[in-house]
């Protein structure tokens, strides 16, 4: 069985992990309809309109 011959650093063993967990933004756009901005690929939480036709009923 494969055994490590040396301790890893915590120094080297963070940069592994580091790398790894980086958190990004999620990427918004512009609903078509009004304007608001919402999450690509899901119906808008404003006016409930998903590629041109009404799939939420939104109280105005």
């Amino acid at each position: 069985m494969a055994v490590p011959k040396r301790k890893t650093s915590k120094a080297r063993r963070d940069t592994r992990r580091s790398s790894v967990w980086k958190l990004e933004a999620p990427a918004l756009v512009t609903c078509p309809n009004c304007g608001e901005y919402k999450l690509a690929h899901r119906a808008c939480k404003n006016c409930g309109m998903y590629k041109g036709r009404a799939v939420l009923n939104v109280e105005a």
